[in-house]
């Protein structure tokens, strides 16, 4: 008898990553579920080990706050993109920095891989959303549409399309490579900050206004608009590896677990101390991790997601910001 995947949810402690000194503004695993990545406001990126937390490596290069972090689909590169109007590849395996990308002229606020690993879309607050081939640095594509800021982008998991979501309350979905006009998803109310496709080919969008929409980008529908019931800001996304459940956290501590094929909020877990800023599933998806802007933290138990029941060790507590996840 087929059974819903969160009916293998379960609670378990906290472990935590408490290097940061500034806003935890995203994290991202490795494909083999190993290393997570950070990046925060204190202008730099972190590598952690997944199961144990020990810190592996620290990355500077950026002079401002870096809003967002991605792994390649590979595992071999990542890339950041931050308020000093650059976007920057890293190889993982040298520590280096191989590509400096500057065409925006604004803070970039997002940055994505294509699930094949050719290309990399940003957007930031030229309004502008950029396509680089990701061996070269070179860049491919300036797609120009939005009429404010690029907040959130997201590729589709055949790599030919990429959504944006912009501070002009819209979703865009743009077809590479083809001079075909975007479909412009509307129906938010506020800036849209946070996108994730699933492998079924839906779209997920959350915004300031509070609300999480679920959209067929092929048939230009909102199948469900979930949440609204508080003025508060969605600030992240993320689909479970076979698509039928969606992470979302808005402002606040609580991270939300919801049914896209029925809509229904299916679990809400709290455990952060002070406002969670990004969520992110574990490509095998069996781990859930969420960031926080929390600081000073005491030895404490709390709940996370996990759909296996886990043995789980927490790190020694530094102070600094706090990245909370599930162990083995």
């Amino acid at each position: 008898m087929w059974r819903h995947p969160s009916a293998d949810f379960s609670v378990s402690k906290i472990r935590y990553y408490s290097r940061h000194k500034g806003e935890v503004n995203c994290c991202a695993f490795s494909p083999d579920c190993h290393v997570l990545l950070t990046c925060c406001d204190d202008a730099r990126l972190y590598l952690w080990s997944a199961t144990s937390a020990k810190h592996l490596a620290t990355f500077s290069g950026h002079s401002g706050p870096v809003k967002s972090c991605v792994f390649s689909s590979d595992g071999q590169l990542f890339a950041s993109a931050s308020h000093d109007r650059t976007v920057r590849i890293w190889s993982r395996s040298s520590t280096e920095c191989t590509h400096i990308l500057t065409a925006h002229s604004g803070s970039v606020e997002t940055v994505s891989f294509s699930p094949d690993g050719q290309r990399l879309v940003s957007g930031g607050w030229d309004n502008r959303v950029l396509i680089w081939r990701v061996q070269s640095g070179e860049m491919l594509e300036d797609l120009r549409g939005h009429t404010a800021a690029v907040q959130s982008s997201a590729f589709s998991s055949d790599s030919q399309s990429v959504a944006t979501g912009s501070w002009d309350r819209t979703v865009r979905v743009w077809k590479l490579l083809e001079e075909k006009e975007a479909v412009t998803l509307q129906g938010h109310l506020g800036n849209v900050a946070c996108l994730c496709f699933s492998v079924r080919g839906t779209l997920a969008s959350g915004s300031w206004d509070g609300t999480v929409r679920v959209w067929s980008p092929m048939h230009h529908a909102c199948l469900f608009v979930l949440g609204g019931c508080e003025r508060v800001w969605v600030r992240s996304l993320a689909f479970s590896r076979d698509g039928l459940v969606l992470a979302s956290i808005a402002e606040g501590d609580m991270v939300r677990i919801w049914d896209v094929t029925s809509g229904v909020c299916l679990k809400r877990l709290q455990g952060h101390k002070d406002s969670a800023y990004g969520c992110v599933f574990t490509p095998d998806g069996k781990l859930l991790t969420s960031g926080s802007e929390q600081l000073d933290v005491e030895e404490e138990r709390s709940e996370s997601l996990n759909t296996e029941q886990n043995r789980t060790v927490k790190s020694d507590h530094e102070d600094g910001q706090d990245i909370v996840t599930n162990g083995e």
